[in-house]
């Protein structure tokens, strides 16, 4: 049987101290704050990140550095006959592509995987990667199936402030105004490859309703008859995000819930006190 790591970046929401106690391999994602380089949960925290956020600092996000992914295989390949990597979602990163392209050189021993997914949705992927590694799955049995099952995910997300969707020219600063000054909350999609406009609704209580209405449609309708998980996420607002996965959890009992925060890929797009719900396919 074929020993397989299993690695993925930070977008999956997967800490550094996570990814040692599972056994698997998390690549640190770039972040320049002010020109000055910064890799997730190694010298930056959620914490200092939204910090940073908030004092108007110039922040990019950047894909892993290409030494960083070659180091990262090389020294698994030592120990592993075969490398899986579950990168953020090629519609969101060019991660993804260019992962694609250096795994060329490895005489086909490492599968990256374009499954379509970030946060909550891509760390149930890479428990599914792992579970069918630890059967024997080998790595392109592996990659088959998540790419299979790869938009049979939903991640609604509802925002606090317009502030950085005004910033990333996602809307105009007149909208943005607007928005404000009538209390708009618009609902976000991420089905497959990039997030989109889903609704627009006054106030937070009204947006989280949106939410809940479009998961149970997706459960009913899209995602009839697969084994799906829930979760919950949110961009450096814990206390809310705690009142929101109990209100998860009486609106669909009898699943398991599990409750991250967003990636910063995404919250550096959204801002701090965004409220998500996802809904994920599982093996």
């Amino acid at each position: 049987m074929k020993r397989v790591a299993i690695t993925t970046d930070s977008n999956s929401g997967i800490t550094q101290k996570e990814a040692k106690e599972l056994g698997i391999h998390v690549l640190p994602m770039p972040f320049y704050i002010n020109g000055e380089l910064f890799y997730e949960d190694i010298n930056l925290t959620q914490e200092a990140f939204y910090e940073r956020l908030e004092q108007d600092c110039e922040i990019s996000t950047s894909q892993p550095i290409v030494g960083d992914v070659l180091e990262l295989w090389d020294n698994l390949l030592k120990d592993y006959d075969e490398v899986v990597f579950l990168p953020m979602s090629s519609g969101l990163s060019s991660t993804c592509a260019t992962a694609q392209m250096l795994a060329q050189n490895f005489d086909g021993k490492v599968f990256v995987v374009d499954n379509q997914r970030i946060s909550v949705t891509l760390k149930t992927a890479v428990f599914d990667a792992m579970a069918m590694a630890a059967e024997g799955a080998e790595g392109a049995e592996i990659q088959q199936y998540l790419e299979k099952t790869k938009l049979d995910s939903s991640i609604y997300i509802t925002l606090e402030t317009l502030k950085y969707l005004k910033k990333g020219g996602r809307i105009t600063p007149a909208a943005a105004a607007v928005g404000t000054v009538l209390n708009l909350k618009p609902v976000l999609q991420i089905q497959g490859e990039k997030l989109d406009a889903y609704a627009k609704t006054r106030g937070k209580k009204n947006a989280k309703k949106i939410m809940i209405e479009a998961i149970q449609k997706d459960l009913e309708n899209r995602f009839d008859q697969m084994k799906m998980s829930l979760a919950a996420a949110y961009t450096g607002n814990p206390q809310e995000a705690a009142e929101w996965e109990e209100e998860l959890k009486a609106a669909f009992p009898g699943y398991d819930l599990i409750c991250d925060p967003l990636s910063l890929s995404v919250a550096c797009h959204i801002g701090r006190g965004a409220l998500a719900v996802a809904c994920m396919r599982r093996r």
